[in-house]
């Protein structure tokens, strides 16, 4: 009995107790913590990166520009092309590009050709042909083997005949000499004697471009399109009307070149420029001009002394000697425009207290009351009296008012100003620029203009890539 007890007692015991499972407490690992952290920020500053407008800075210094100054140009003068009275064989007396005085002898024209044959004798070439007359012709070709370029292999030709007319002249000259041998033979009577009818410089050559001026010339004549020049020789058989020779009147000449508006606007400052002439080297100063006519724009450079060096050339290759400009060196990817309200000087005022300078702007109060808020407003120019305003101050249609007297002035009127973004102060902050000098990467500006750029100054490389006020992010 007891033990059916015990037992039931066990039993109802083990009934009574209930198995608790033990939860280990969450303990947290400051190393971890800190790494996550240090995570999530990781993340959050690459997204920021990436959603920001990154500006890359440019420092602005001191430089100059090497520009293409280098052009073909044509060469006008007053030519007058003098033609024979008689008809025959063509013999010259004066040196080409040389000066002769007016009614001095030039040619003679034999209608026999006897005159021809007495010149192709070798003792008379001898007697002619001078050590004087040696250096000359041996200084000739020195330069033209220093000058000479493949590319202008035509002017192989132009030597040849130059250097033949020469010794030619000088055997005509000894048998002018002879001409009493001549009358002994009673030949001397089929010659005709040609002088000059004025002083000048003697061409025996002629291309169809004299009498042509800056003004009448046209572009494809410039150009050289289809240029040919017909070269004279002695002992050349001749018509009455014919041409003898060229004469240049005057010691004024005058180059055209063709040239771009950017180089215009830099001449249209210029009265002179220094002029360099490549085949030489030489160096002169022109009076120079901007022409423009049949769509085209040319530099008009004229001269008034050496046309003797370049009496026998029409064209020639020049260099402008006016890339010396110096100033602030910036790249073009920096320059910009940005458009402004215009408003007039006198109205412009310092506000209240402060020494802010701004604008009296007409406003309405809640009650519909009329007033007057001093609006401080930054000046980016002021050209011929008038104020460029940014945009962002006011809108069209608002009414400044003039300080003390009280007139009204309606903002209407915008204009653009060519500038970059100056981004000294960690935001961007547009600067006008007067540009002096440009080619295809930079440009040269204008220094320490009351609203411009300083040396050292730092802009933003692409002036695109920025707004007024942006902050910067490097």
């Amino acid at each position: 009995m007891s033990g059916s007890k015990k037992s039931r007692s066990k039993q109802g015991a083990q009934k009574n107790q209930k198995v608790v499972k033990y939860s280990k407490p969450i303990s947290i690992n400051p190393g971890v913590l800190v790494f996550l952290v240090i995570f999530v920020y990781i993340i959050i500053m690459i997204v920021s990166y990436f959603r920001q407008s990154h500006i890359t800075p440019y420092e602005v210094k001191l430089g100059s520009l090497a520009i293409n100054n280098t052009y073909d140009g044509v060469i006008l003068r007053e030519e007058e092309v003098i033609t024979s009275d008689f008809s025959g064989y063509i013999n010259y007396y004066a040196r080409e590009s040389e000066k002769v005085t007016a009614y001095s002898m030039v040619y003679t024209v034999d209608s026999t050709g006897k005159l021809a044959e007495m010149i192709g004798d070798e003792s008379a070439l001898e007697s002619s042909i001078t050590n004087e007359s040696l250096a000359d012709i041996r200084n000739n070709i020195s330069s033209f083997a220093v000058d000479f370029r493949p590319e202008r292999y035509i002017d192989t030709y132009n030597f040849k005949y130059n250097i033949e007319g020469t010794v030619l002249k000088l055997a005509n000259t000894a048998v002018l000499a002879n001409i009493d041998r001549l009358r002994a033979e009673n030949y001397a009577d089929s010659i005709d004697f040609g002088y000059a009818p004025q002083s000048g410089v003697i061409e025996y050559s002629s291309d169809g471009y004299e009498g042509l001026t800056a003004e009448t010339i046209t572009p494809e004549q410039v150009a050289g399109e289809g240029y040919e020049k017909t070269v004279l020789h002695s002992n050349d058989l001749i018509s009455e009307g014919d041409t003898a020779y060229k004469l240049i009147t005057s010691e004024l000449w005058t180059i055209l070149i063709e040239i771009d508006e950017q180089r215009a606007a830099m001449l249209e400052d210029e009265d002179y420029i220094e002029v360099r002439f490549l085949n030489n080297n030489y160096t002169a100063w022109a009076n120079v001009s901007v022409l423009r006519q049949n769509g085209k724009t040319y530099a008009r450079l004229d001269f008034n002394n050496s046309m003797i060096t370049f009496a026998s050339d029409r064209f020639v290759e020049i260099e402008l000697l006016d890339n010396a400009k110096e100033g602030l060196k910036i790249p073009n990817s920096a320059i910009t425009e940005r458009t402004f309200y215009l408003i007039p000087e006198e109205y412009l005022t310092v506000g209240g207290n402060s020494k802010d300078e701004g604008f009296n702007r007409e406003t309405y109060l809640e009650d519909g009351t009329l007033s007057v808020e001093f609006v401080p407003a930054t000046i980016y120019n002021n050209i011929d009296g008038m104020l460029y305003v940014d945009e962002t101050v006011f809108n069209i249609g608002d009414y400044v008012i003039m300080p003390d007297a009280g007139d009204r002035y309606a903002i209407s009127k915008q204009a653009s100003l060519t500038g970059v973004y100056n981004i000294n102060k960690g935001y961007a902050d547009f600067k006008q620029i007067t540009i002096l000098n440009q080619n295809e990467e930079y440009s040269i500006v204008k220094s320490n203009s009351e609203y411009g750029l300083a040396v050292y100054d730092y802009i933003a490389l692409k002036g695109d890539s920025v707004t007024e006020d942006d902050f910067i992010y490097e």
